[in-house]
C-alpha cells in the first residue's frame, strides 16, 4: 500500500495527463494522415497497428516519401554531420578566450565530447528526430547516461509524449506514455516498486506489455546545496498508467527530453511541418495516380462490346484463343474506347510532383553546377542552398542543439571525464558556437562584405591612408571566427608574439651584419687612399 502523499501525487499527475491528452487530440488525426502518406512506418497515432504489417497500401506515388527523406538527410548533413565539426565552445568572459591554458582545457573537453557522440548511437537517433520533425513538426529526443557509452540517445514516437510550455515558450514539462514488457520494467525498477497486480502479471505473463507514464517537470521548491535526486531542478516520476501506482520518484539536473519544433504558431504548443503543407498535394497526387492506373489498365485490357445474340459463349480472353460466332452475322467483339488522354494526366501529375518538391525545398537543395559555372559561382550556389533553411536554423539551435550539447557536457563534467579544470575557470560560463556547414553559410554574407571592403580599400589606397584604419590582428581574428577554423590550426597570441620577437631579433642581427660589412668595405676601399696620402705627406 502506498502512502496518502503518493496517492495524491498520482491523482494529480493522471489528471494533468488527461488534460494534455484532450488538448492534443485535435493534432492526432492530422499527424496520422501525414504519416499514412509520407512516413508509413510510424503511421500508428490513432490506429493500433501490428508489428511488421504492410503500411503502404494506400500509397500510389512515393514522391513525398523520397522528398521527406532527402530533406531529413540534408538537415543531418548540414547541422550535425558525423564528417564535420558542428559546434565549438568558448567562454562568455572574453579575456579567458585569450588564455592559452583556458583554451587548451576547453578544446580538450570539446574533443572528448565529439568522441562521446561518436561512440554513442547519436547519428541514427538524430536522423530519426529530423524525420519526425519534418513529418509531424514536433519531435522528442531523450538523452540518458550510459555506463558503457557515456550517453545514450533515443528518439521517441510522436504518439508517446505530451508537452507543456513555460511563460517563455520553452517546453519544460513532458509526459511520456509508453508500453514496456513487464520483465524489462521489473528489471529496471525492481519488483518491490510495482503494484500487486503487476507482480502477479509478472509471474503469469512476464513478456506481457505494461503501460507506464514518465513525467519530467520542473521543481518549484528544492535545495541546491543538496545533491540527492529529491533536490534536483527537474522532478522525474514513473507510475503505472492503469492503477496510478507510483513506481519511482527521482530527478535530473537538466531536462532529459529535448523537444524541438520545426515551425510554431504563437498560439500553439506543437509545431507545424513541411509535410503538413504538402499534404493536400500529396493526397491529390495519390488519387490522380490511382485513377491513371485504372485508366491504363482499361487501355491495356479494355472492356469489350459483345453482341448478345451472335456470339457463342463463353468469351475467351487468353492469348491465341478462338471465339466462334454465327456465320452470316456481321457482329464482332470490339473494345470499348474510353478516350483516355495519357499525356494530359501525366502533365498534371508532374505539376503536383514539382509542387511537393518545392514544399520540401528539393528543387533548391539539389541545384547542380553546369560546366560553364566558375568555382566562385559554385561556392555561392552552395551557400545559397544552405541559407534556404536559415529561418528554421534559429529554432533548431535553441530547441535542439543547445540543450543537447549542454546536457552531454554536464553529464561528462559530473562524471569527471574532462581534465582537471584550472583555477581561473571556477564558476565561469560557456557559450556554444555553431560551426556546421549551415551555420557557416549564414555567415557567408558577412565574409563577402569583409572581402568587398578590403578590395575597395586596396583600390583607394593610393589616394587615401586607409591602411592606418585597419587593425591587422582584429582583421585576422574576425576572418578566423567567420570561417570557423579550429583552434588547433591557429597559433596562440603568445606564440605569435614570440615569433615576432624572433623575427625582429633576426632582422636586427641582419642589419648589424650588413652594417659591419659596409663598414669593412668602406675601410677596405679607403686603405689605398690613406696610403697615397701618407706618401704625399712624406
Amino acid at each position: 500500500m502506498q502512502s496518502e502523499e503518493f496517492k495524491k501525487l498520482a491523482q494529480q499527475l493522471k489528471s494533468n495527463l488527461s488534460r494534455l491528452m484532450e488538448k492534443r487530440s485535435t493534432w492526432e488525426s492530422h499527424w496520422q494522415e501525414c504519416a499514412d502518406y509520407m512516413q508509413p512506418r510510424k503511421a500508428e497515432i490513432t490506429k493500433e497497428r501490428a508489428r511488421g504489417d504492410k503500411r503502404n497500401i494506400q500509397i500510389f506515388d512515393a514522391t513525398a516519401i523520397h522528398a521527406l527523406e532527402l530533406l531529413a538527410a540534408s538537415l543531418q548533413g548540414m547541422l550535425t554531420s558525423s564528417a564535420n565539426r558542428w559546434f565549438a565552445m568558448r567562454y562568455k568572459e572574453a579575456l579567458l578566450n585569450e588564455s592559452d591554458e583556458a583554451k587548451e582545457w576547453l578544446e580538450d573537453a570539446t574533443d572528448k565530447m565529439y568522441l562521446a557522440f561518436g561512440r554513442s548511437n547519436f547519428q541514427q537517433e538524430i536522423f530519426e528526430t529530423y524525420h519526425d520533425l519534418i513529418t509531424f513538426g514536433t519531435s522528442c529526443l531523450m538523452i540518458e547516461e550510459d555506463e558503457n557509452d557515456i550517453v545514450r540517445f533515443s528518439s521517441r514516437h510522436i504518439k508517446e509524449f505530451y508537452v507543456e510550455e513555460n511563460k517563455k515558450g520553452i517546453v519544460e514539462t513532458v509526459y511520456r506514455r509508453f508500453k514496456m514488457p513487464v520483465a524489462s520494467a521489473i528489471d529496471k525498477f525492481g519488483l518491490e516498486n510495482f503494484s500487486r497486480d503487476t507482480a502477479n502479471l509478472f509471474k503469469k505473463e512476464p513478456f506481457e506489455e505494461l503501460e507506464l507514464v514518465h513525467v519530467v517537470r520542473p521543481r518549484s521548491i528544492y535545495d541546491e546545496n543538496k545533491l540527492d535526486k529529491k533536490n534536483m531542478p527537474y522532478q522525474s516520476v514513473y507510475f503505472e498508467y492503469g492503477s496510478g501506482h507510483i513506481i519511482n520518484i527521482g530527478g535530473f539536473k537538466e531536462m532529459p527530453y529535448v523537444v524541438p519544433r520545426y515551425l510554431k504558431s504563437s498560439t500553439e504548443i506543437y509545431g507545424r511541418s513541411p509535410a503538413m503543407n504538402a499534404l493536400p498535394d500529396v493526397k491529390v497526387l495519390n488519387k490522380m495516380v490511382e485513377t491513371a492506373l485504372k485508366a491504363a489498365a482499361k487501355q491495356v485490357d479494355p472492356p469489350l462490346l459483345v453482341p448478345d445474340d451472335s456470339m457463342l459463349s463463353p468469351i475467351r480472353m487468353s492469348a491465341g484463343s478462338l471465339n466462334y460466332y454465327r456465320s452470316g452475322s456481321r457482329d464482332r467483339i470490339e473494345p470499348l474506347n474510353i478516350g483516355q488522354q495519357t499525356s494530359v494526366t501525366l502533365n498534371q501529375e508532374n505539376q503536383r510532383r514539382e509542387a511537393i518538391a518545392k514544399t520540401f525545398h528539393i528543387d533548391q537543395l539539389l541545384v547542380t553546377a553546369n560546366r560553364t559555372m566558375t568555382a566562385t559561382e559554385v561556392l555561392q550556389r552552395n551557400e545559397e542552398k544552405m541559407r534556404i533553411l536559415g529561418p528554421v536554423l534559429g529554432r533548431l539551435q535553441s530547441e535542439l542543439l543547445q540543450p543537447l550539447i549542454l546536457r552531454v557536457f554536464n553529464i561528462m563534467l559530473r562524471n569527471k571525464l574532462f581534465l582537471q579544470a584550472p583555477e581561473i575557470l571556477a564558476n565561469q560560463e560557456i557559450d556554444i558556437e555553431y560551426v556546421s556547414p549551415m551555420a557557416l553559410a549564414q555567415k557567408g554574407q558577412e565574409l563577402q562584405s569583409l572581402m568587398r571592403g578590403l578590395e575597395l580599400f586596396g583600390q583607394i589606397g593610393q589616394i587615401a591612408p586607409v591602411q592606418d584604419y585597419i587593425d591587422e590582428e582584429g582583421l585576422i581574428k574576425q576572418i578566423i571566427r567567420i570561417t570557423g577554423l579550429p583552434a588547433r590550426m591557429i597559433k596562440s597570441d603568445k606564440e605569435v608574439q614570440m615569433i615576432r620577437e624572433q623575427r625582429a631579433a633576426q632582422q636586427q642581427q641582419q642589419m648589424q651584419m650588413m652594417q659591419a660589412m659596409q663598414e669593412a668595405k668602406v675601410a677596405k676601399d679607403a686603405a689605398p687612399m690613406v696610403k697615397e696620402l701618407n706618401n704625399v705627406g712624406q
